[in-house]
């Protein structure tokens, strides 16, 4: 399919606003969610600088961005309440990529909108996202589990500091959300237990001035990326600096219960429930400090180890080389 067959015929669509500040690393990360214009519910995206490729969460959020960029003044007021999205290709983080939406439906309540995120002439997302008028109706809500609270627990921009490794130093740089583990983190060291639960506490560096719900739930779409597949890990003794682990997300899906204050803390509720052929599930559960159940997320990702006695081959370890460009899982 053509791209110019995909989007909408019209003028050129602005794109959804951000709110911009100066504390880094979070200011990096709210430029790069600001889409640039190209046409008709089509937008230009860039990168913030990747270890290896462009970070699965960044082209989300963007995807979700360009979808609510397309409502029309009547169904503006929508806030986007599920998505599902396939991760195609790796992107090339030193390099633009394109958007562009479909307007597949505009109902009374709700708007539904297909996104293709594309660089190189070659698909590296697709998304289908969904949009609905607040209403009133039924409410249950479930239990937030009860940890230990963020204030007793290591922040993990304080344990990045403490690493001696290229990975470790970058993320203390770059990572734009304060992580703090209930269970020991796996940023370089397996858990002394394996288990296939986890939970851990979340939230941005600095406060962003008076967020959208849109650019809220885009922004949690971001950061749950990161963390997905450590019950995975955690299950099988494995840490994000094992040698050669080489892991890769492949589909995601999520959906937003309720609105929330994206500057305040967040509790993460996360297990793995099944993993096999080189494939593992992540299920989150992400609650409001006060109990209420904002948001679930489920990722399915590809995960591989070498065989024994053999060296890694695959583009997808976590390494210091910033040169790998778009390419097939």
């Amino acid at each position: 399919m053509k791209l110019s067959n995909f989007i909408h015929n019209g003028t050129m669509t602005k794109p959804i606003s951000i709110p911009q500040l100066t504390e880094e690393p979070l200011a990096s990360v709210l430029r790069v969610l600001q889409l640039e214009e190209n046409g008709a519910d089509t937008f230009t995206a860039h990168s913030l600088p990747q270890m290896n490729r462009v970070y699965g969460g960044q082209v989300i959020a963007q995807a979700l961005l360009a979808a609510a960029a397309t409502l029309d003044e009547q169904s503006a007021v929508r806030t986007p309440h599920s998505f599902h999205a396939y991760f195609l290709r790796g992107g090339a983080p030193h390099k633009p990529f394109d958007i562009s939406v479909h307007r597949a439906h505009d109902g009374r309540s709700f708007s539904s909108r297909q996104v293709r995120a594309v660089q190189h002439g070659k698909d590296i997302l697709t998304l289908l996202a969904s949009f609905q008028l607040h209403q009133p109706g039924l409410e249950h809500n479930s239990t937030m589990p009860t940890v230990d609270q963020p204030e007793q627990l290591q922040s993990a921009i304080e344990y990045f500091r403490t690493i001696n490794h290229p990975v470790g130093k970058f993320l203390g740089k770059t990572a734009a959300f304060d992580v703090r583990h209930v269970q020991e983190s796996l940023y370089s060291r397996a858990s002394t237990k394996r288990e296939r639960r986890q939970q851990l506490w979340m939230k941005p560096r600095a406060r962003i001035d008076s967020p959208t719900q849109t650019v809220s739930r885009a922004l949690l779409a971001y950061v749950v990326d990161q963390v997905m597949m450590e019950p995975a890990l955690r299950a099988h003794g494995l840490a994000w600096l094992t040698p050669g682990l080489a892991l890769a997300s492949l589909d995601h899906a999520m959906w937003f219960h309720r609105d929330f204050n994206i500057n305040e803390w967040m509790l993460y509720d996360q297990e793995s429930p099944s993993a096999q052929g080189s494939r593992a599930m992540g299920r989150v559960r992400i609650y409001s400090r006060d109990g209420t159940l904002i948001a679930e997320a489920m990722q399915e990702a590809m995960i591989r180890l070498p065989e024994e006695g053999t060296a890694p081959s695959s583009k997808w370890t976590f390494s210091d080389d910033s040169s790998a460009d778009v390419g097939d899982q």
